[in-house]
C-alpha cells in the first residue's frame, strides 16, 4: 500500500485517503456496542483489521501476523485528520485516579475489605477501562502498574482484611509483560491469603486471537529465568526473539467483556421464588414469625 504524503500541494496521496477512510470505519467498529471509548493504540489495531479483509477467514488459524499498516503512517494520517474528529477516541492518556496514592474523600475508605483488585501494565488501557466504567460494573478498583507499585500499605491491609482476595493482572504478551504478575506478587510482601492471577496476555492467547505482533530488541537471555513456568517452550522461544503482542490489539468490546467476566467470577445461582422464601425465613430482621 502506498503511503506517500502528497501528490501535490494540499492533496493527500491515494494511500492516505484509503487510510483515512479506514480510520473512520475502524472508529465506528471500536465504539460498538453502546459507544465504547477507546485509545489511539486500539484505534490503530482496529484500522489494521479494517485493512485486512481476509482476516475473518483466517480467524480459526492460530498465528500472530504482522500489522497491515505501519504505525507512523497511521499516526500521520490521524494527525492530518484531527483526533478531535474521531468520536469515542480518548485523549492522550494521563495517569488514572490511583486508589493507592490519592487521599480518599471518605476517611474510612480503607477500613473495609477489598476482595479484588485489577492492575494493568499499560496506563492507557487502565484509562480506557475506567472511561468505560469497568471498575464500577466489576466492583473492582483499577490501577495502572506504573502508578500503583509499590502497593500502598493501606491497600495491602484492605486486601488482607477481605480474606481470600484476588489481585488480577492484565499485561501484554511481551518479555516485560509476562513478569508483571510476579512483580505484583512480590509487592504484596508478607500479606497472607491474597492470590495473584494473570488475565493475560501470553503468546498462546495472542496466537489464538490472531493478534498482530511486533518485534523489539531481544531480551537478555538471563531474563527468561523470571518468566512464568507455565509458558510453553514455543512461547518462551517466541518471547526470546523479542516478539510481543499488546492488550491494545484485542478489540475493545472483547477486552471489556473478558475483563468483566474474569474479574467478577462465576455468576451466582439464578434466583427463584422458593429460594427467596427460604432466604427470608433465615434472615435476622423482619423474618417470618416463629409461631
Amino acid at each position: 500500500m502506498s503511503t506517500r504524503t502528497n501528490t501535490g500541494p494540499g492533496t493527500p496521496a491515494c494511500g492516505d485517503r484509503l487510510i483515512d477512510l479506514a480510520i473512520g470505519a475502524a472508529a465506528a467498529r471500536a465504539a460498538e456496542p453502546g459507544g465504547l471509548r477507546f485509545t489511539e493504540r486500539q484505534l490503530y489495531y482496529e484500522t489494521c483489521r479494517v485493512l485486512s479483509p481476509a482476516a475473518p477467514l483466517l480467524r480459526r488459524v492460530p498465528g500472530t501476523p504482522p500489522p497491515a499498516l505501519r504505525l507512523p503512517s497511521f499516526t500521520r494520517v490521524l494527525d492530518a485528520r484531527g483526533r478531535e474528529t474521531v468520536p469515542g477516541l480518548l485523549p492522550t492518556a494521563v495517569p488514572p485516579a490511583d486508589l493507592s496514592r490519592d487521599r480518599p474523600s471518605e476517611p474510612d475508605l480503607y477500613a473495609y475489605g477489598l476482595p479484588r483488585l485489577l492492575v494493568c501494565q499499560d496506563r492507557s488501557i487502565a484509562a480506557m477501562l475506567l472511561a468505560n466504567h469497568v471498575h464500577l460494573e466489576a466492583a473492582c478498583p483499577l490501577l495502572a502498574a506504573p502508578d500503583a507499585l509499590p502497593l500502598d500499605p493501606r491497600l495491602l491491609a484492605a486486601l488482607e482484611r477481605a480474606g481470600g482476595a484476588t489481585v488480577h493482572v492484565l499485561h501484554d504478551a511481551s518479555p516485560e509483560g509476562v513478569t508483571l504478575p510476579a512483580r505484583v506478587r512480590a509487592a504484596l510482601g508478607p500479606v497472607p491469603g491474597v492470590r495473584v492471577g494473570s488475565l493475560g496476555l501470553v503468546p498462546r492467547h495472542a496466537a489464538s486471537l490472531r493478534l498482530p505482533s511486533g518485534r523489539g530488541p531481544a531480551p537478555d537471555p538471563a531474563a527468561g529465568a523470571d518468566w512464568p513456568g507455565a509458558l510453553r517452550p514455543r512461547e518462551a522461544a517466541w518471547l526470546a526473539r523479542g516478539r510481543f503482542a499488546e492488550v491494545a490489539a484485542v478489540p475493545p468490546a472483547r477486552l471489556v467483556r473478558t475483563v468483566l467476566r474474569l474479574t467478577r467470577g462465576p455468576r451466582p445461582p439464578r434466583d427463584s421464588t422458593w429460594g427467596e422464601l427460604r432466604g427470608l425465613r433465615a434472615a435476622g430482621f423482619m423474618t417470618w414469625p416463629a409461631a
